[in-house]
């Protein structure tokens, strides 16, 4: 009898800001159909991708369906593992405690080891 298989960890990298084009939503949506087929899923938001976690933006203004709705099905689907880099945060002027959802903030170096450890990593 063959033993289960392993979940792969698959990693999201979100780098892009939520505005200007369609990139953060379809990611978002990736993670949530990814987290869906029972994967060991991880999303994790560097350079401008933090601003995608800033609570409070209107993106039904440029007839987009707001992230936040999106973040809140994480929980549903057992996506617990959400990171984001200290640095850009920093660097942008963001306060991790401040967040639209709760994420384990990581240092650049903790960052760059955990996406060697995945399976696969997805960015855009």
């Amino acid at each position: 009898m063959a033993s289960p298989r392993k979940p792969k960890s698959m990693t999201f990298l979100c780098r892009r800001t939520p505005w200007g084009s369609g990139h953060a939503a379809e990611m978002l949506e990736a993670v949530l159909i990814a987290g869906a087929f029972d994967q060991e899923v991880h999303l994790a938001f560097i350079d401008d991708g933090v601003f995608q976690l800033v609570p409070g933006q209107r993106p039904e203004l440029l007839g987009r369906r707001p992230l936040e709705d999106g973040f809140r099905e994480l929980a549903e689907l057992d996506i617990e593992h959400v990171w984001v880099e200290r640095e850009s945060l920093l660097e942008r002027g963001l306060d991790a405690a401040k967040l639209a959802i709760s994420a384990t903030v990581l240092d650049r170096q903790d960052m760059t080891e955990l996406l060697a450890r995945m399976d696969a990593v997805f960015g855009a």
